[in-house]
């Protein structure tokens, strides 16, 4: 199929099947929101339920102490519960 006739939601899908993405790198791809990146994650999260393939969530981490047990695995803290530092990365995708 031509690149062209694509959806935003398939060629985000393709590029994690390539490299794992966080929200905010698949937002600059795809000239896009980030909570549209994650909206489409979403979908293509649930549209691999019925494959033999599977979204994989590396967690956010925290760029001072490396805490990585946060409760929403989706979503970006704004910083550390251990530490309080505000520098954490956010969770990266990927389709394995």
């Amino acid at each position: 199929m031509r690149e062209a006739r694509r959806t935003t939601r398939q060629r985000i899908a393709d590029q994690l099947r390539e490299e794992p993405m966080a929200a905010g790198t698949i937002a600059n791809a795809f000239e896009i929101q980030t909570s549209d990146a994650l909206t489409h994650v979403e979908h293509i999260a649930k549209s691999l339920d019925a494959t033999d393939e599977q979204l994989l969530v590396a967690p956010p981490e925290c760029e001072e102490c490396g805490f990585t047990d946060f409760d929403d695995l989706t979503n970006r803290p704004s910083r550390c519960p251990e530490c309080k530092c505000e520098s954490v990365a956010e969770p990266a995708y990927r389709i394995g």
